[in-house]
This record gives C-alpha cells, structure tokens and sequence, in this order.
C-alpha cells in the first residue's frame, strides 16, 4: 500500500491530539473514583482524624469543634488557672489521679494534657451526656464555696476543674474524657491520634 499523498506531520498532530484527548477523558472518568477516596465529612464526624489550628485561641479561651459526633473542647489555659488546679483539694474529687482510664496512657499529671497549658477534652457530662458550661471564674459561690475554676454541668449539677476531673459528690461517675491527640507543630492539634510512638 503506497503512503503517497498522506501528510506525516499532520499524522502526527492527529495522533497527538487524539492521545491528549483520551488522557483527558480517562482523567475526568478517574476523579469522581478518587475524589472518593478522600474522607467525607461524614465520615470525619464518625471518627476520622480532625487537625485543628490554635494559633488563634487566646489564654483563657475555649474552642468547640467536632470529632465522632461530639463536641471536642480546647482550652488554652492562663496561668492564673494553672495555679488554681493546685488549689483544688485532691480530697473533694472522685478520681483526682484519673485512674479510672479516661485518657490515653500517655496523658498523666494534674493537667492531665500533653502540653500544660493546653486542655483538649470531650465536652460530654460523663453522668448523661449534657454539654458542661465553662466557669472559669472563681470565685463562684453559687456553684460551689471553694470554686476554682472549671466546668459546671447545668442538667444535674455535676462539676469538674479545670482538667475536667469530677468532683465527690455529684451525678457524674467519672472525670471528662480526654481523647486521642497530637501536636503536628506548635500550633496545630490532630484529634483522633495518638502521638508516634505512643503505646
């Protein structure tokens, strides 16, 4: 078969053009495919991990955000509330230790935060579920006479400090629940992981 007549160069665009043009549709049939792939908000609120920047949040501020369908809390704490987790009697609270497990292994201490300014906590009653209000005035007689700040469930009455350790007493049979996290710089928690390394 002669090859006469037939122009190579424009041989050559139509089989370019016709390869740009089917990488281009295979393209547009693979996104939907991996745009799947990426986490939906759903499922963000079912438990994936959420990253959250503090950089904005002010001492002495609390920033409300959602994580498996809860409202997960970050407080940055003055050090005038730092002070005042010292000055709350060990004796008139429940588990002042957090023994009974509701943080991760490697949260301990009174802070009972991995940076101890920062308190990141599920914003959850652990007596029915209610939302706690955040009182960190002091003093507050109208919630208790020896008040130093914290969290005061108005549904029952039950109270927490500042680390979100229940006090003796009231309806809440343990202390707010601190939930998976870590830093990724100085400025950015990831809620719903544990740092590397951590058992």
């Amino acid at each position: 078969m002669s090859n006469q007549g037939v122009d190579p160069g424009r041989r050559r665009f139509l089989t370019l053009t016709t390869s740009v043009v089917g990488g281009a549709g295979v393209a547009a049939a693979a996104w939907p495919f991996l745009a799947s792939l990426k986490p939906s908000e759903r499922a963000k609120a079912l438990g994936a991990p959420v990253t959250v920047d503090i950089s904005k949040v002010e001492a002495g501020q609390k920033l409300t955000i959602a994580w498996r369908g809860k409202p997960v809390w970050i407080v940055k704490r003055t050090p005038e509330m730092m002070a005042n987790l010292g000055k709350v009697d060990a004796g008139v609270l429940r588990d002042p230790q957090s023994q009974e497990q509701q943080q991760p292994a490697y949260i301990t201490g009174d802070a009972r935060a991995l940076k101890p300014d920062v308190l990141v906590m599920v914003g959850s009653c652990t007596h029915l579920g209610c939302s706690p209000t955040f009182r960190p005035d002091t003093p507050a007689p109208e919630i208790r006479a020896d008040w130093h700040g914290g969290f005061f469930c108005p549904c029952h009455g039950s109270m927490f400090d500042l680390s979100g350790r229940v006090y003796a007493g009231v309806p809440a049979p343990s202390n707010l629940v601190v939930p998976p996290h870590r830093y990724e710089g100085d400025t950015t928690i990831v809620i719903g992981e544990d740092p590397t390394g951590a058992a």
